[in-house]
């Protein structure tokens, strides 16, 4: 008889226990390897806007004040275990920005006293009841008030601006003075921010379209990055109407007087972001690929990239004077150059099309193109119009002296004039004189060079 152990089946080899597996695993070079990183995402975030670590510590030096309730004994004595809401009230209402704190602030504290007022009127007009029917008042009561005061939530005015106040409506009174901190040491103003924030929005679009012809007609081979900067546009409208919601509770600092028009910053990051999704479709244009352009496309070259150009360097002319707060009295130059290029950009497709009539499709996609840029032109129009009125709401300064460049000649100042050099030939040498006729809108005329009087 054969041994029984024969028969039996062959052993299969098992699969490595956790624990065998947790011994192959290199612990301490990946737990190195996730401190370090973590050490450099913390290094980032500070390098990057070292406000929010003075942030850090403003909050732990206001915690620190607050917490001596509880470490010097005459004031626990005095305020006892109380003391914690003054903690709590701290944690809760220190934001980042001044405008937030502000907020927060003074919606807790108008909301607790009003609260603490209906309370102590609740708590009388019950006593009139007597002692059986007061609990049923006092539970109305407050039945009826919880349930208006989250109704009220729902009201668009109130949820805007109030909603904080009226969450905490029922909660207790908070520190005001809490916001003291948050506005003499190294403040952050929400008001400063949504300045800057609408300055960077504008030089993005402005770099873009700078740009653009020299990408489309495939003639710069540099840096590119400024073909995605405008993305970031795109979805500022939260962060915008944020800061501008926080910046209302700010009190007036630096160049910001108090009641800014900042409804107005508002405005313009309407009109920003609706050219910041005209310039998206116009990037579509950008991946055709052309092997040899047509004699359209040569057509309209120049026009296109000096509309291109001088929508751009409008944008950066606005973003300037918002950023120095002057008033804009030099963008209307780039804007009256960028019609002018559109008028002549009209003229060559008039006629690049008559001449060109086999070749059309191929010609739709550079139409398209130019239509986009036309809107977009328009849409830089409303800006202008928009940063004009924000100048006046706001009392921007007005350039007083414009420094002025002549072709092959130093430099001189003429006030309330600019003069501009333009390409003329040999026989006649043109100059373009930018009269400033109210101080604010300035008009064009070109001289020639033996008469530059200014009737």
């Amino acid at each position: 008889m054969e041994n029984v152990s024969s028969l039996s089946p062959p052993q299969l080899p098992t699969s490595p226990t956790l624990c065998t597996r947790l011994k192959t695993i290199a612990w301490p070079s990946k737990i190195k390897h996730a401190i370090v990183d973590f050490a450099i995402n913390v290094k980032k975030i500070g390098v990057d806007d070292p406000r929010r670590i003075a942030h850090s510590f403003k909050v732990a030096l206001a915690i620190t004040l607050v917490s001596m309730i509880y470490y010097l004994q005459p004031f626990y004595k005095g305020i006892g275990d109380a003391g914690i809401w003054a903690i709590l009230t701290v944690v809760v209402v220190f934001e980042y920005t001044v405008g937030a704190t502000l907020s927060k602030g003074m919606n807790r504290g108008f909301a607790t006293l009003l609260a603490g007022a209906l309370g102590v009127g609740a708590e009388a007009f019950g006593s009139l009841f007597g002692p059986t029917v007061k609990p049923i008042v006092l539970g109305f009561l407050v039945f009826f008030l919880v349930a208006a005061a989250t109704f009220s939530r729902f009201i668009p005015h109130i949820k805007k601006k109030y909603d904080y106040g009226v969450l905490i409506f029922i909660l207790t009174f908070s520190l005001v003075s809490v916001s003291v901190i948050s506005m003499f040491v190294f403040p952050v103003w929400a008001g400063e921010d949504l300045h800057k924030l609408i300055v960077t929005n504008l030089e993005k679009l402005a770099s873009f379209l700078e740009g653009f012809g020299d990408e489309y007609y495939r003639v710069s081979k540099g840096d590119k990055s400024f073909l995605g900067a405008y993305k970031s546009v795109l979805n500022s409208k939260a962060t915008e109407e944020s800061l501008a919601n926080f910046a209302w509770w700010e009190i007036g600092h630096g160049k910001f007087r108090f009641r800014h028009p900042w409804k107005q910053y508002l405005k313009i990051g309407v009109y920003t972001r609706q050219c910041a999704y005209q310039i998206e479709s116009l990037s579509g244009y950008l991946d055709e690929q052309y092997e040899v352009p047509s004699e359209f496309q040569i057509a309209v070259q120049e026009p296109c990239m000096k509309m291109s150009s001088e929508v751009g360097k409008a944008l950066k002319e606005l973003g300037n004077s918002m950023k120095l707060m002057v008033h804009p009295s030099t963008s209307y130059v780039h804007i009256e150059n960028c019609k002018k290029a559109g008028d002549e950009l009209n003229i060559n497709l008039k006629m690049s099309m008559v001449a060109e009539r086999e070749d059309i499709l191929e010609s739709i996609p550079v139409i398209a193109a130019t239509s986009i840029l036309v809107d977009i032109i328009k849409c830089v129009e409303k800006i202008s119009e928009a940063i004009e009125e924000l100048s006046k709401q706001a009392h921007f300064k007005k350039p007083k002296d414009i420094t002025s460049y002549e072709t092959g000649k130093p430099h001189f100042r003429h006030r309330g004039a600019a003069i501009k050099p333009v390409d003329g030939g040999n026989d006649r040498e043109l100059i373009t004189i930018i009269v400033k006729s109210d101080g604010e809108i300035p008009q064009e005329m070109d001289l020639d060079k033996n008469k530059r009087e200014i009737n």
